[in-house]
């Protein structure tokens, strides 16, 4: 899968954290801050719809688009992606570099639990 870039990341944050949105929705949330125009929002949100990275619901009026690939994959492997280019890792990234960061939080820490655990449940099916 191709990674997406800052502008097309910021909008997949927006819609893994708020759901289904209209363009016009995210430009509010978005568009300032990228100091877009609405053209703009509509044009990348097109693009990833191309990338299969949202969906349009047709049976919305106005139309709403959700993200249509998951989040923590997608983080994943920009994180494989930052290890490899930034910090010269080869390999699997070591769960110490996440357990050890003063920047995740308590729920955060529990999330990536319970992905292991479900990763090794998966691994023993």
């Amino acid at each position: 899968m191709a990674e997406p870039n800052a502008s097309e990341l910021a909008l997949l944050k927006y819609l893994w954290q708020s759901g289904p949105q209209t363009a016009r929705d995210l430009h509010e949330a978005i568009g300032p801050a990228q100091n877009w125009q609405l053209s703009t929002t509509r044009t990348v949100l097109l693009r990833m719809e191309k990338k299969g990275w949202v969906a349009r619901d047709p049976d919305t009026d106005p139309t709403t688009f959700k993200a249509a690939i998951d989040r923590v994959e997608t983080l994943g492997t920009l994180v494989r992606t930052l290890a490899r280019k930034v910090l010269d890792m080869d390999g699997p990234i070591p769960a110490a570099l996440f357990a050890e960061s003063p920047h995740l939080s308590d729920a955060e820490l529990d999330e990536l639990d319970a992905i292991i655990n479900t990763a090794e449940e998966e691994g023993r099916s």
